[in-house]
């Protein structure tokens, strides 16, 4: 078996996900509990959280370094880390770390986040996809987007993020299929496949040059009126408000100068929907980027390496 040289923790507020990682960046073990994110620790006992759930490795393998990413270093987490100001690379994205030793003597190295100081009305954040962007690459100029409850629209330019900027899409679908009298949906079946002719007709009319499709308080009503209409099935409901929402999402990302049709985006991060945006790209006249699986992992052991954590 390899020799493990460190840990990488991806510690979210409902979730820690951590792994054993080989000198060559091979995955020896994971461990990822449901129970562990950070708000359910109590009164700041971060430290015993994470010996529960990686105790073991060290027991084994001795006090390894620590790589900790995501919310454990917001003002919620174990400690605070200030955000690296976009435009960012590598070197500021290592330069922006704080550590700590463990009792044990392991050094855990807190990743920060990013702030777009540019962005409007407020500057814009993210704590975690920025290492997803890393891991995808930053030798080629073009656009990531990051899927997902907060879908990050990234540019990066010249080795560097040059600048990001969030849409709550992940937030509104949940609401409008959950909490709303408009567009409530019914679940699906566990391991049910999405009804993709529902999909595409909400996508293919937020993609198309109907002057409508720029109304998207408008246009979320057309899951009512779809079915009034006969068109959309109650089962229909859900997927056809995904494609409406994430189509809307593109439209506005190309009304916001993240997208030039004829270019060819990244797409980083949940593979379930990595496959519903990667479906909407070519209504935008977009190709994608192949990403690796591993982004985040990759991301975290480049800024690693950049501080010579795991040599």
């Amino acid at each position: 078996m390899p020799k493990p040289v460190s840990i990488i923790l991806d510690w979210g507020t409902s979730s820690l996900r951590a792994a054993l990682v080989s000198e060559t960046g091979e995955t020896l073990d994971t461990q990822d509990t449901t129970s562990g994110g950070i708000q359910f620790v109590k009164d700041g006992a971060f430290e015993a959280a994470l010996m529960e759930t990686v105790g073991s490795w060290f027991a084994s393998h001795g006090p390894l370094p620590v790589i900790a990413s995501g919310m454990i270093t917001s003002r919620n987490g174990w400690i605070e880390v200030p955000y690296v100001d976009a435009p960012a690379g590598l070197a500021e994205l290592a330069a922006g770390t704080k550590q700590l030793t463990l009792q044990n003597g392991a050094t855990v190295t807190f990743l920060p986040g990013m702030r777009d100081p540019a962005a409007k009305p407020f500057p814009d954040v993210m704590r975690g996809e920025e290492t997803q962007i890393v891991g995808f690459g930053l030798n080629k100029d073009c656009t990531v987007v990051l899927p997902g409850t907060h879908s990050k629209w990234a540019r990066v330019e010249g080795g560097r993020i040059a600048g990001f900027q969030t849409y709550a899409t992940g937030e509104v679908f949940s609401l409008l299929t959950k909490h709303s009298f408009i567009a409530k949906a019914l679940e699906p079946a566990p391991g049910a496949e999405p009804v993709w002719s529902a999909f595409d007709l909400g996508a293919e009319f937020a993609a198309s040059d109907a002057r409508a499709a720029d109304a998207f308080l408008s246009a979320v009503f057309s899951a009512r009126t779809g079915v009034l209409a006969g068109v959309l099935k109650a089962e229909d409901i859900g997927d056809y408000v995904s494609g409406l929402v994430i189509g809307s999402e593109f439209r506005q990302a190309r009304a916001a100068g993240w997208l030039i049709p004829g270019e060819a985006i990244g797409i980083v991060g949940n593979n379930v929907l990595n496959s519903r945006y990667g479906r909407v790209a070519p209504l935008f006249n977009l190709t994608v980027i192949p990403s690796p699986a591993d982004a985040a992992k990759r991301g975290v052991q480049l800024i690693a390496g950049q501080l010579q954590l795991t040599k």
